[in-house]
């Protein structure tokens, strides 16, 4: 029998949900990119899984959407959520991210007509994802930022002019005061949650479409004392900036792709996310046995520090950084010890035959793979690992993907180790 590949391209919500075998055998015959899978054995020979080499996501595929374009540190793109929510799950079923972090899991998970779960000790990412899941009317927008005095005198840090020109910050500080009074009396709805979401994410960047001076990317915040060093190199000074025509705009962008279909989606499944702020191994709120798949990203081996990126971001939003207890692991057994927690609480909230989607990557030069701990650990919480699929989109030559002689640091490749539990 002819196999069909699943189009990647289809718009809107529908329903592909496929075999295990199904799916397999479209991994080992993808060439949807003109490129054949290559199969190889997994690097330890005591675990006989498939490592399947291929471009299965790429540019070349239909632009994301426009929901997604939020800055956050170490975000995978939302074609890798996609691949597996639309094979291995049916409209209507559960799809969850234990590191939630942007939530780009979520917001697909949402837009095609899954409900979406998710967990992050991070505050701030239940303030970047929630908005989302509703968003309002460009116009709702609009009407709410003129309402907003950003012009009332008021005590501003000083501290920050050195992101920031003087009224820019008053209006930032004005804006701040809203949102936290709003919160505060239990008044925060679901517009000024929209503009606290888009404030948030434009507070530093490297162009006029950020409050700030030229600074890092906007997916984390120096230090004042670098801000400082970055003024006097560049010889800058904070220019004026107007907030809420950033804001507006950044909005305009965000809604731009979202058609009536999506909203029709996000209005069916968004009532019934659940969005967690927690620790991954400990979610009694999740119940037993309801989630079908897994897609996320754990925190990496000392890659990424998510408390000093976002110390300006929980500033605004009334957070203390220093309390936000993420983890900052360096030694891999650590680690694989932290995953093992991990896997037996997502064990527990699977159904029978559901599916993890563990996406990894290579760390310290491209020395450690990750799956390589990820298995064992998944193992030992009782899950089978069926297979390991690379998506290697420069696809170099292979032995790049297991020695990895050009990287250098951070992650190269996604590197995804695909579970199950097991059937009743």
């Amino acid at each position: 029998m002819t196999h069909n590949q699943l189009d990647l391209f289809s718009v809107g919500p529908c329903n592909l949900h496929c075999s295990e075998a199904e799916f397999v055998a479209e991994i080992e015959k993808f060439d949807e990119f003109g490129k054949a899978t290559q199969v190889f054995v997994f690097p330890d020979q005591a675990v006989n899984i498939p490592v399947y080499i291929n471009e299965f996501w790429t540019a070349k595929q239909r632009a994301a959407h426009s929901l997604h374009e939020i800055s956050y540190r170490a975000c995978f793109k939302p074609q890798l959520p996609r691949f597996f929510i639309e094979r291995l799950t049916r409209l209507g079923e559960v799809v969850y991210d234990p590191f939630m972090g942007r939530g780009t899991t979520l917001i697909e998970a949402a837009l095609w007509g899954r409900v979406p779960i998710g967990c992050d000790i991070n505050p701030l990412s239940e303030i970047l994802i929630r908005p989302r899941l509703n968003p309002p009317d460009i116009s709702e927008v609009k009407s709410r930022l003129t309402a907003i005095d950003f012009n009332q005198p008021v005590d501003i840090l000083d501290d920050l002019l050195v992101f920031y020109h003087p009224e820019t910050l008053r209006a930032i500080t004005n804006l701040r005061t809203y949102l936290l009074e709003r919160a505060g009396g239990g008044e925060l709805d679901r517009i000024d949650a929209w503009i606290r979401l888009v404030a948030t994410n434009r507070l530093t960047g490297h162009s006029k479409g950020f409050f700030s001076v030229y600074t890092m990317p906007p997916n984390q915040a120096v230090s004042v004392a670098s801000q400082q060093r970055i003024n006097e190199k560049r010889q800058q000074i904070p220019p004026w900036r107007n907030v809420p025509d950033i804001i507006l705009k950044k909005s305009r962008s965000l809604l731009g792709k979202l058609t009536l279909s999506d909203r029709q989606a996000l209005k069916e499944n968004a009532p019934h996310a659940l969005l967690l702020t927690g620790s991954a191994e400990n979610t009694p709120a999740i119940p037993d046995q309801t989630v079908s798949l897994v897609v996320t990203s754990p925190p990496f081996l000392d890659i990424v520090n998510y408390q000093t990126d976002n110390w300006l971001r929980c500033w605004f939003n009334g957070l203390d950084a220093s309390q936000v207890r993420i983890w900052q692991v360096k030694r891999p057994l650590e680690w694989q010890e932290r995953m093992q927690q991990v896997f037996a609480e997502l064990n527990r909230v699977l159904k029978p035959g559901g599916h993890v989607a563990f996406e990894v990557g290579e760390v310290r030069g491209g020395k450690l793979l990750l799956e390589t701990l990820v298995v064992p650990a998944a193992q030992a919480a009782g899950l089978k690992p069926l297979m390991v699929i690379i998506n290697n989109q420069a696809f170099t030559k292979t032995a790049n993907c297991w020695g990895v002689d050009n990287l250098k640091k951070g992650t190269n490749t996604n590197r995804i180790v695909l579970l199950k539990k097991n059937c009743l």
